[in-house]
């Protein structure tokens, strides 16, 4: 402490010699990390005292970001390091988390390689990836493909994950979509610290149609349709963001008692200060499920950070993704190719990549919270690698435990499960016979069927 009263006092005489009046208005932020044994007190009395100004408080993580001008920056920074309070100093760059050069990932949300090099007769259906933001909804309800693969529907006479909260940390959530609007129980914006956490960018409200679009007899229908859902907004109409805003999602996301937490954004730089808040939420109780990124590379991060849920995308045929990223970080692989769910404006639009297969294992983790209630992230983790199962043609390193399956992960004893119908009569499945073909109810003798479509036995 003496020595950060000698600090103060050297700064204090330097602060008092003139100096000319800046040129320019513009300022940096960093992220001042503390020692665990400060006390909060202090910690803003040393964060005030260097002549910057208080931007947040990260208390998970024991940090204070701060800004400051320009011509500023590298004195304080200096100072605040000869601090014996302060563990490390970091930098709170603004960068695009959905595309830009660093990322792990050309696009979080990128077209299949397929799609990009697709010759131009096939232009039509390239464009199918990008159709005007306000396309006119399909005629009834959609059960988009992924929902199906991942067994959804037939797990719903269980749970549809009621009472579950589930933060989307993205660009926000289309407030009056009817097919969002009814889930949506809150949120909070980063960015501007208002409530004012609608999506201008189109990205978040993707995701959140795939965990939890309503079954409302139009539209799309989620994972979880009946999911309590949060819309955290980090990132602006273009993708950009501090690392602090991030920061402070995640912190509100445990402030807020949330049980699940969607990323699907990311970056191949390793922020300390992102892995820290990782490993707080963690262990906190949150269920931390992140999109692996599109470059054929290393597995980007937050989704290789310590205690996160990597998920890479499969398509329709069960390969995986030819952009997807692989490593051993991997936990599941679930569908994110030619995913059609929400956009903003009350539009629906088709994407692909591992942004658009994690909210199919966030949805699956609500279904499962919603059945058990306190279970931990590594009980919830483990429950959904026992219901999963790997894909013939994807290596380890690109699928982890393999495809969950709803079914499977819902299973109480003695339970019987919906599949549909066939010809009139009632299909139904005996979880504890799971392996076996489905009977159908009300035909004489319970005749064995084939497998219902989608269903794997």
């Amino acid at each position: 402490m003496a020595r950060s009263i000698q600090i103060l006092g050297i700064l204090a005489i330097g602060l008092l010699s003139p100096e000319p009046a800046p040129a320019q208005t513009q300022s940096q932020r960093r992220i001042v990390v503390f020692k665990s044994d400060v006390p909060q007190p202090q910690r803003l009395l040393l964060a005030q005292s260097f002549g910057s100004r208080i931007v947040r408080e990260l208390p998970l993580i024991n940090a204070i970001v701060i800004e400051m001008p320009d011509t500023q920056a590298n004195t304080v920074e200096i100072t605040l390091r000869m601090s014996a309070e302060v563990a490390r100093i970091d930098k709170d760059p603004k960068i695009n988390w959905l595309l830009m050069e660093n990322a792990s990932s050309p696009d979080f949300d990128a077209p299949s390689l397929e799609i990009l090099t697709a010759p131009s007769r096939d232009l039509a259906r390239r464009n199918a990836f990008y159709p005007p933001q306000t396309p006119k909804p399909p005629v009834g309800q959609e059960t988009p493909w992924g929902i199906t693969k991942v067994q959804a529907p037939a797990a719903w006479n269980v749970t549809q994950g009621e009472g579950v909260k589930l933060a989307v940390i993205d660009t926000g959530i289309d407030l009056t979509h009817p097919d969002l609007a009814p889930n949506i129980k809150g949120g909070w914006n980063a960015i501007t610290t208002e409530d004012d956490f609608n999506d201008d960018h189109g990205h978040g409200s993707h995701i959140s149609g795939t965990i939890a679009a309503v079954d409302n007899d139009q539209g799309v229908v989620g994972v979880a349709p009946k999911v309590s859902l949060y819309s955290v907004k980090v990132l602006d109409k273009n993708g950009l963001g501090n690392v602090d805003d991030i920061l402070a999602g995640m912190q509100w996301a445990v402030d807020h008692k949330m049980e699940i937490v969607n990323m699907s954004l990311g970056s191949n730089e390793f922020y300390p200060d992102i892995a820290d808040m990782v490993s707080a939420m963690v262990q906190a109780g949150v269920i931390f499920v992140a999109a692996a990124g599109n470059s054929q590379g290393p597995v980007g991060y937050p989704a290789a950070y310590p205690g996160a849920i990597a998920i890479t995308a499969s398509d329709i045929n069960d390969n995986i993704s030819l952009l997807s990223n692989r490593g051993p970080e991997i936990a599941f692989i679930a569908p994110g190719m030619e995913v059609r769910s929400t956009s903003i404006q009350d539009g629906y639009k088709i994407r692909s990549g591992t942004s658009m297969a994690a909210p199919h294992v966030s949805g699956l983790m609500a279904l499962y919270v919603a059945k058990h209630k306190g279970a931990t992230p590594a009980q919830a983790r483990a429950a959904l690698a026992e219901a999963s199962h790997k894909l013939p043609n994807v290596p380890d390193i690109g699928q982890g435990a393999g495809l969950p399956d709803a079914v499977k992960l819902v299973n109480e004893p003695g339970r019987r499960f919906v599949l549909g119908l066939r010809e009139g009569f009632l299909i139904e499945q005996v979880p504890s016979k799971l392996g076996r073909p489905p009977a159908c109810i009300g035909s004489a003798g319970a005749e064995p069927l084939k497998p219902w479509p989608g269903h794997r036995l």
